[in-house]
């Protein structure tokens, strides 16, 4: 029985130690593939990092930093300034997001708290499949309905409306085109309506029951819930939601690109044509025939790319500074 019982156990810690073997290794190899994910990642970055700033290079030496303050943009004397389709992306986004994030937080909101039931799931994808819809679909549509609309009732009516007033007036002087800065940020808004208002609703969805039942308890309303309770419980996903549709904002292309006129100047008014960095790359890479005009359009691409990782740098930065003062 000895001999039994010492083979038994000598048979139970071989198989232990195989076991404890084989876990080793399995968590070796996914802690080295995981590794190297990241690392590939940041291969990728940094490739399309020297990419752009090789391919610029020529630009950047020649015009230096008036590149970044000259509005000029003129391929036969080789003269090319990024001011314009700068201020394009940056004012365009800006009202995008302006318009789509209240109104992605209220839908999110809604479908939450507020829907009945059964039309939250019908509701629910109709919001999303407005993000499967392709992006020059959106152009067509504002270039032939959209903007022929705002141009005949819209525009017309804002103008009058701010006529005289300072400031107001000059923002939305005419004549009404149709197509501009206004109709483009229109578009864009829609264009990322749907991914905020999934990524909210997503989010709106883990704040546990027990924390909104004790709101609702006390004799807090919904809004009072949503407010207080919801939204900064779930502010970390809102930001990220927040982020992923000015991204998807900031490097649009071919629905801006129907809409927004692409001129190359700068108007106090949004009623006038504009034009975006992507919008201008689109358009004139395939011309460009010179080493001066493909660099330059290389540098605004550059540019796209500095803008984007400064505002995703800030809006890490101001997470982290709510985390501090809450506490989290």
């Amino acid at each position: 029985m000895t001999a039994v019982s010492e083979a038994v156990t000598s048979s139970a810690i071989r198989t232990r130690e195989a076991t404890v073997r084989r876990f080793a290794l399995t968590d070796t190899i996914f802690r080295t593939v995981t590794r190297l994910s990241a690392i590939l990642v940041l291969l990728l970055l940094g490739g399309v990092a020297v990419s752009l700033i090789a391919g610029s290079w020529e630009a950047l030496s020649k015009f230096g930093f008036s590149f970044l303050t000259t509005e000029s943009w003129n391929p036969v004397t080789e003269n090319f300034g990024a001011l314009a389709p700068i201020y394009g992306t940056v004012v365009t986004s800006a009202i995008a997001i302006l318009i789509a994030v209240p109104i992605g937080i209220g839908i999110a909101a809604f479908l939450t708290e507020l829907c009945p039931r059964p039309l939250r799931r019908p509701i629910g994808i109709a919001v999303e499949l407005l993000a499967g819809i392709p992006s020059i679909i959106y152009g067509i549509w504002g270039l032939f309905v959209f903007a022929p609309f705002l141009q005949t009732t819209v525009q017309p009516f804002i103008i009058n409306l701010f006529h005289g007033i300072p400031g107001l007036a000059s923002l939305f002087a005419g004549p009404p085109y149709g197509i501009g800065l206004l109709t483009s940020s229109l578009i864009l808004a829609i264009m990322v309506l749907p991914f905020i208002t999934s990524i909210t609703k997503d989010v709106f969805d883990t704040v546990p029951a027990v924390l909104k039942e004790s709101a609702y308890g006390i004799g807090c309303t919904t809004w009072e819930v949503t407010r207080r309770v919801v939204i900064p419980y779930t502010r970390v996903g809102i930001m990220g939601g927040v982020m992923l549709g000015l991204g998807r904002a900031l490097g649009e292309t071919m629905a801006v690109t129907f809409v927004i006129g692409n001129a190359h100047r700068i108007s106090a008014s949004l009623f006038a044509p504009g034009t975006t960095i992507s919008a201008t790359i689109a358009n004139e890479f395939t011309e460009a025939d010179g080493e001066l005009y493909t660099s330059s359009l290389v540098a605004l691409g550059l540019i796209l790319f500095i803008i984007t990782f400064i505002i995703l740098a800030l809006a890490r930065y101001m997470l982290l500074r709510i985390d501090s003062r809450t506490g989290a």
